[in-house]
């Protein structure tokens, strides 16, 4: 008897499961950061296409800016990237890329097709630094102050509506 409903139940149980994994993927940017409040991990790390060039956490110290993790690879990052543009034209927020895992003739040309919005590019190419953000996957971004503490955490695509009812009014405090 209960094999002629195996297959129901199965079917039902693994639907239950993929509602409530799309339920927790719509807040996944509510995830709490154990780096919020804390200074930006310490890092050495080139600059994208100029791997002479390398980069501390002191250099982007002095004023607030959003650290957005970004990849090729990543489909979620081109629908957010004319946001992260608009953001940097705008000239409220310096907003620093942060190249993830990518191969480096991919993230060239990436912004080459897409437009590069970022003051500066980091590459990090093993992902040693992101384990230190404890960045999941790209997109993410932080957003840091001008003394070099996180403040805000976003994990998953930055919206218009996120940049303006989370990042934007934590600056202009």
């Amino acid at each position: 008897m209960i094999g002629r409903f195996l297959p129901v139940i199965i079917f039902v149980a693994l639907g239950l499961l993929l509602a409530a994994g799309l339920r927790i993927a719509d807040h996944k940017s509510e995830i709490p950061s154990p780096l919020i409040g804390k200074p930006l991990p310490p890092f050495e790390l080139p600059v994208l296409g100029q791997p002479e060039r390398v980069l501390t956490n002191e250099d982007l110290v002095g004023q607030p800016f959003l650290l957005n993790v970004w990849a090729s690879w990543c489909p979620t990052c081109r629908i957010e990237h004319p946001f992260i543009a608009d953001l940097a034209e705008s000239g409220e927020l310096r907003v620093i890329g942060f190249n993830y895992k990518d191969e480096l003739n991919d993230a060239q040309a990436w912004l080459a097709r897409f437009g590069d919005p970022y003051d500066i590019t980091l590459q990090d190419y093993s992902g040693r630094y992101a384990i230190d953000l404890g960045v999941y996957a790209a997109p993410e971004s932080f957003l840091v102050d001008a003394d070099g503490t996180i403040i805000f955490k976003q994990i998953g695509a930055v919206t218009p509506e996120i940049i303006e009812q989370e990042i934007l009014p934590r600056i202009r405090k």
